[in-house]
Order: C-alpha cells, then sequence, then structure tokens
C-alpha cells in the first residue's frame, strides 16, 4: 500500500524584527514582562510595507524545493493552509503555483485557522494514499500583522508573519511517513476569536471599518484548561491507534501561542520538555505557519532525525484541532 512522507521543509519569515520593547512604547506600559513570563515570546516579523502571504510561502516554498533537490514542475498539486489570505478570491495557492512555476500542480487553499497546517498535512497525505498524486507541498502562511489593531494589546503583541513549507511524496514503506491522524472541531467556539468583518455576513461597511471589526478580535475568553485537554487527549488517541505509548514520540510539534500550554500538556502526558521544540520565542505566534516553521528549525538543529516518530498537533479560530503522527 501506498503511504505518504514528508521529505523536506523550508521556511521564511519577515526581516522586520519587533522585539516587547517596541510594545512597551507603542502601547505605554510594561506588556515585556506579561509576555515573557506566560508565553515567552521576546520578538517577532512583520511583514514590511507591501509583502504579503503569497511573498511569505513564495519563498518557503523556493527552499522546500531546493532542500529537495526538486523542481516546482515536479509537484502534483500545493495545498496553503492560511487564514489570511492574499486575496479573499482567488486562491492564494494558485498565486504561488504560478509565482514558483509548478505548472504541472492543481492548488487550493484551506482554512480551518491555526489547526490548517496539520489539517493540510493530513489530506495530502490521503491524496498521495489514493494514488492520485505523488508529490504534494503543502505551506501554512501567516501575515496576520496585516490583521492586527494596533491599539489592542490582547492581540498585537502576540501574533506574527512567516511561512513553513514541507513536501510529502509516495512511499511503499510502512514504516516510514504518515501513521495516523485525527481532526475534530468545536463549533460552539466559533465566535470567541477571530476576524469577523469583511465576508458575507458582515460586509466591508464604514460602521465595520469604524468598529474594527475587519481586524483581529478577542471576543471571550477561553478555557485555560482547553488547549492542553484537547491536545493531551488528541495525542493518547494518535498513540492508541499506532500501538505505542506516548512516551515513545520523540517530538511533539504543537501551536506555538503559550508556552505554559505546551508545558501543560506534556505534563500530562508525562512527557519532558525536551520533547516539545518550541519556536515562538523569536517568531512570535504565526498561526498556520507555526507548526511547520517548528518542524523545520528542529530538523534543521539536529533535534530530530530521520526514524523519529513525531506528532503533529495543531489548534486554531473555529475552535478546529487537528492532529497526525509521521515517522520521519
Amino acid at each position: 500500500m501506498r503511504n505518504a512522507k514528508i521529505i523536506s521543509s523550508g521556511m521564511y519569515v519577515p526581516e522586520d524584527i519587533y522585539t516587547n520593547a517596541y510594545f512597551d512604547r507603542l502601547l505605554g506600559e510594561d506588556v515585556d514582562s506579561w509576555l515573557r513570563t506566560n508565553v515567552e515570546i521576546f520578538e517577532r516579523r512583520w511583514c514590511k510595507e507591501g509583502e504579503s502571504t503569497a511573498d511569505l510561502c513564495e519563498k518557503a516554498a523556493n527552499a522546500a524545493l531546493k532542500n529537495a533537490g526538486l523542481k516546482a514542475i515536479d509537484l502534483d498539486l500545493l495545498i496553503i493552509a492560511t487564514d489570511t489570505p492574499e486575496y479573499i478570491s482567488p486562491s492564494t495557492s494558485a498565486v504561488v503555483q504560478h509565482r514558483i512555476g509548478a505548472v504541472n500542480a492543481g492548488t487550493f487553499d484551506l482554512n480551518s485557522a491555526c489547526a490548517g497546517f496539520v489539517t493540510a498535512t493530513e489530506t495530502a497525505t490521503h491524496f498521495i494514499k489514493s494514488g492520485g498524486m505523488d508529490t504534494v507541498m503543502v505551506i501554512g502562511a501567516y501575515g496576520m500583522s496585516k490583521y492586527l489593531d494596533k491599539t489592542d494589546k490582547k492581540t498585537v503583541t502576540l501574533f506574527a508573519d512567516g511561512a513553513g513549507a514541507v513536501i510529502l511524496t509516495a512511499t511503499e514503506e510502512k514504516d516510514k511517513g504518515h501513521q495516523t491522524g485525527k481532526l475534530i472541531s468545536k463549533g460552539e467556539y466559533a465566535d470567541w476569536m477571530g476576524i469577523y468583518g469583511g465576508g458575507t455576513k458582515y460586509p466591508v461597511t464604514q460602521e465595520i471599518l469604524a468598529n474594527k471589526d475587519h481586524k483581529l478580535k478577542f471576543i471571550k475568553k477561553f478555557p485555560p484548561e482547553l488547549n492542553p485537554e484537547m491536545w493531551s487527549q488528541l495525542a493518547k488517541g494518535l498513540a492508541t491507534k499506532m500501538g505505542i505509548d506516548v512516551t515513545d514520540v520523540d517530538q511533539f510539534l504543537i501551536t506555538q501561542i503559550n508556552i505554559n500550554a505546551i508545558r501543560e500538556t506534556l505534563n500530562l502526558l508525562g512527557v519532558p520538555m525536551n520533547k516539545a521544540f518550541t519556536v515562538m520565542h523569536h517568531y512570535g505566534y504565526t498561526g498556520s505557519a507555526c507548526i511547520p516553521i517548528a518542524f523545520h528549525k528542529a530538523w534543521e538543529e539536529g533535534k530530530i532525525k530521520e526514524g523519529d516518530t513525531l506528532f503533529f498537533i495543531g489548534s486554531g479560530g473555529g475552535l478546529a484541532f487537528a492532529a497526525n503522527a509521521f515517522i520521519l
């Protein structure tokens, strides 16, 4: 039977760095202390003026192709996971497909907020397993700086921009590649956080702009235990399906919004913290891009290696949750 394995990765983040001190000045108060203590974000990258999600994707895509030793014409499919698209329509993936020269690739965008990258790799895997595709690129991308209210300290200090890409190819190896996956949502939280202006429910009007409803908003505070409980349940479910113990997992690549939520998850699993590679410290929260960026950096730095068992666990607005397991 065919399987799908990850053969390369790439990433790109904008050049402009914004330290916590910038936000102390912007907001006129000490936010650095809270950020260091509660989320361990010290700096983040934002797009330059005129730089957009497609620009981030293009550079991450080219890096992944170079690392794989492939050309864009080798791709059968390009999936971009983002909730900060280049346009409402057409798709960001169509823009990027043309730019990189992936003339043989089909394209579509996927939006399950910050669970998007894991959802997209799960989707790509099934295209490959079905025999319909041999080589698929998945990009998780985030240009959330474009949607931030610079006066809202609940959002402006956390969110950042970047893109991470992986290439999956078909393999006959059962002991390599995708092992299992799970998608689940809690739609009752759909109106708790999001960008609500600009769609068909609330088209852009002067009132929408005045209320800043076209910007990212936290409407209600999420229960702090929600992510750790869901993430740990997903991890246990993957391990059970694989017939292994969670302690056998080599690395957990988890949504990078809150270091304490990741620590609590590993505590619930009885797993040491060194098994969860983190990147939010210098990149901020990059949404759909954070897991592929963490994966790329971990691979690049030798924190993961061929033969390792990896659990990818993502969550985002909706609320959407996605998890899958790969053997590298």
